[in-house]
């Protein structure tokens, strides 16, 4: 029971331990989402699903009192690489926690933004790289 308090206490502090990583799009938000669905099929995987976390937020706004307006669009892209999943998860089993793998796309004050979560495990530096590729893959032009 300590142990899993113990947990519960320290798995904030672990979340918090990742860094966002972005890159600016030199485009519109639907040139980035194309060009980002791209590169996630030329790494050779699929695309699980796409979160309208931008839709939602501002279809939901008005219900809980919100007027605040957060963006112009956003989506999260959702993957997996059996290959780097297996290589992470080898490595570390917990590794299950992190996947799929997110990459987002967001406008806001006319600049569009597309970046992921960077992990702080040393096993998942094969993650950081697939995403690093795949970010610079759909902002290169």
């Amino acid at each position: 029971m300590l142990k899993t308090l113990a947990l519960l206490i320290t798995l904030p502090a672990a979340a918090m331990a990742q860094e966002v990583i972005t890159h600016p799009y030199d485009g519109s938000f639907d040139e980035a989402t194309f060009a980002l669905e791209n590169a996630i099929i030329g790494e050779g995987l699929v695309v699980d699903h796409v979160s309208h976390v931008g839709e939602m937020l501002a279809r939901t706004g008005a219900d809980i009192g919100a007027d605040t307006h957060l963006f112009d669009a956003a989506d999260v892209y959702l993957f997996c690489s059996a290959t780097t999943s297996r290589e992470v998860m080898e490595a570390d089993p917990e590794n299950v926690a992190f996947c799929p793998y997110a990459i987002f796309v967001e406008s806001r004050d006319g600049q569009t933004t597309l970046g992921y979560r960077s992990f702080a495990r040393e096993s998942m530096a094969p993650v950081n790289d697939l995403l690093a590729r795949i970010a610079a893959a759909a902002t290169e032009f």
